[in-house]
């Protein structure tokens, strides 16, 4: 009786796995076939020149480490009106002399030092605020591109963007950059933490242009429409934010502009995070302003993550072996076979579009796993009142909900 019981249960979680991961695969494929990437523009942008005048803007608080890559990359982009203000916020080590010696004599290049952050703005926020409002190249700008410090463009990046924006005649552009794939957390846990940001925020949603379209944008590279930019207010308006990417996303979306996300498909590449305890930080921060500082939204995808990505596999493969032991049932065979296909199927849509390895999908279940416990400790925190650690600040939240 026991094992009819247990072999019930193992059969639902087959079928439920089975459907879910089907679903994905169904979902990835339709955003593959129908978005461009940001690697599409270079075609639109060889057609058609664009001509804008554009200005990067990057807020950087002690990047020591990652300010030269970028620098390099900019530097070797492929369109002649472009000019780059680095804004460089209260840094205490070399990202001065870094960035100083990787700009050299090139004067497309500007950098501000910004001394003190008023207690009630976000300091990134600010230091982008600065760097526009202190920049007579961003204010004369056509077109605005605030990017991360730990970022790095192919040299036809911002042609390209400037090329699919007027195409899709977009207000605002964003792009999930391709994420790095040396520390062990970006092999294992990194493609199931963004596969579940990317589950809240469906791309094929955050590009709709009528009233269904969610809100969604990723601050490592956001393209405005100076025009729009200013419309919304600028980063005065997001100045509390401590993700002000969704921030901007919802006051385009309230301005009745037109936002667009796109995969960068290798066109803008980024290292998020040095560390494990970085990495854990940051998501937790992530996960807590895109749920809407919701605990109990934070604690189902807590559960929801593991079971899903771990669990129901997992459960596919014990029904196999046990149908194979129990007189080689093959019904229960072909249903455990048939998840556990669904399953690795799914997670290869997922992993190609993300350009992660491949290889390293058997480690996702553990992946998600941990994954799952970062939306749990988000939620505590949350529920705490632990304060987050940011940009050289500190920023007690406030659940909602």
């Amino acid at each position: 009786m026991l094992l009819e019981v247990a072999m019930m249960v193992l059969v639902v979680s087959a079928v439920l796995c089975t459907i879910y991961w089907i679903t994905v695969t169904v979902q990835v494929q339709r955003t593959r076939s129908i978005l461009p990437t940001a690697r599409d523009g270079i075609i639109l942008a060889e057609r058609t020149p664009p001509t804008q005048r554009v200005c990067v803007i990057v807020p950087c608080h002690n990047e020591a480490g990652n300010i030269g890559t970028l620098v390099a990359s900019l530097k070797e982009q492929d369109y002649d009106r472009l000019r780059v203000v680095l804004a460089l916020d209260r840094c205490t080590d070399d990202t001065l002399g870094v960035a100083t010696h990787a700009i050299g004599d090139d004067d497309r290049f500007e950098v501000i030092e910004i001394t003190q952050c008023p207690d009630d703005w976000a300091g990134k926020v600010h230091a982008a605020y600065s760097g526009f409002t202190r920049s007579s190249h961003a204010r004369s700008a056509e077109i605005l591109i605030f990017t991360d410090a730990d970022t790095s463009m192919d040299p036809s990046c911002v042609r390209a963007c400037i090329a699919i924006m007027r195409d899709r005649k977009l207000d605002f552009l964003s792009l999930l950059s391709t994420l790095s794939t040396d520390a062990w957390y970006e092999r294992i846990v990194q493609p199931v933490t963004a596969f579940e940001l990317a589950r809240q925020f469906p791309l094929l949603r955050v590009n709709r242009t009528d009233e269904g379209r969610r809100a969604f944008a990723n601050g490592q590279f956001m393209m405005f429409d100076k025009k729009v930019y200013d419309e919304i207010g600028g980063h005065e308006a997001v100045k509390h934010a401590i993700l002000e990417d969704i921030a901007f996303s919802r006051r385009v979306k309230a301005n009745g502009s037109i936002g667009g996300l796109l995969m960068a498909d290798t066109m803008l590449r980024c290292r998020m995070y040095d560390n494990w305890g970085e990495y854990t930080r940051g998501w937790k921060r992530i996960y807590t302003e895109s749920a809407n500082r919701e605990i109990k939204r934070l604690r189902r995808y807590a559960l929801r993550t593991p079971i899903v990505t771990s669990i129901f596999p997992m459960f596919a493969l014990v029904l196999v072996i046990l149908a194979l032991l129990n007189d080689v049932d093959l019904i229960g065979v072909t249903i455990g076979i048939v998840a556990l296909l669904s399953w690795f199927v799914g997670l290869i849509a997922v992993y190609r579009m993300s350009h992660a390895p491949v290889r390293d999908i058997p480690m996702s279940v553990v992946g998600a796993m941990l994954t799952g416990r970062i939306f749990w400790q988000a939620a505590s925190d949350l529920a705490t009142g632990r304060p987050t650690l940011w940009g050289g600040r500190s920023y007690v939240r406030k659940a909602e909900g």
